[in-house]
């Protein structure tokens, strides 16, 4: 008894750490992304190659990353357990505004700007794919909250903010690769498929051992 207590206790405090840094990472990004890409030029701060393809594409560009930072943002307001009870239309009408102008338009212009992503087919097909499940599971949750079924409205809304998190694992990787020396070239089209994919096979985990949601 008292060993299920403590590892109840444990696992509780363990997803509480994780929740933060999750917020903190969604909350990081987005303000790096806003300072980024309005202080300075487009494409002055990613790869030479990257640049003259960011510049020919600068509305798609510009709605993909600001939309994406809104979604950001908006991430740990929605999952705050405490802030969703209390606050339950708040909570919808931020909702909206996180599927109707942070996914819908990111997930759009990204699933463009994929098209001509740096790193070939590869790349195209990691970032294409990435967008594609975003605004997917945006829609299976909005059909299925509108259907009234609120466990499924959660799961799939998971999903989703895993997909919303590879803004923040993107990152991750980039430093972790740029660290290791090894050549951008080589590295860049696999970072487009790291970012989400494992983001995704651990929430689907997570859910898979969560048959109540609260």
């Amino acid at each position: 008894m008292i060993g299920t207590i403590r590892a109840t206790i444990s696992t509780r405090r363990l997803q509480s750490t994780g929740s933060w840094v999750a917020a903190i990472g969604c909350i990081g990004i987005a303000a790096y992304a806003a300072i980024a890409y309005a202080a300075f030029p487009l494409g002055a701060l990613v790869h030479p190659q990257m640049k003259l393809a960011f510049q020919g594409h600068s509305v798609a560009i510009y709605t993909h990353i600001f939309a994406s930072a809104l979604a950001l943002l908006l991430v740990p307001l929605q999952l705050a357990a405490g802030w969703r009870r209390r606050h339950a239309a708040w909570h919808r009408r931020a909702g909206r505004v996180y599927l109707a102008l942070g996914v819908l338009p990111g997930g759009l212009s990204g699933l463009y700007v994929a098209q001509f992503a740096f790193g070939g087919d590869v790349s195209t097909w990691g970032f294409s794919l990435l967008a594609i499940l975003w605004l997917g599971t945006a829609a299976l949750a909005y059909r299925s909250i509108r259907h009234g079924d609120v466990p499924a409205h959660r799961r799939w809304m998971l999903l989703n903010v895993a997909l919303t998190f590879a803004a923040v694992t993107l990152r991750l990787y980039l430093g972790l690769f740029f660290a290791s020396g090894v050549p951008f070239e080589l590295f860049y089209p696999w970072v487009s498929w790291l970012c989400w994919v494992p983001n995704l096979l651990l929430m689907a985990v997570y859910l898979a051992r969560r048959p109540v949601l609260r």
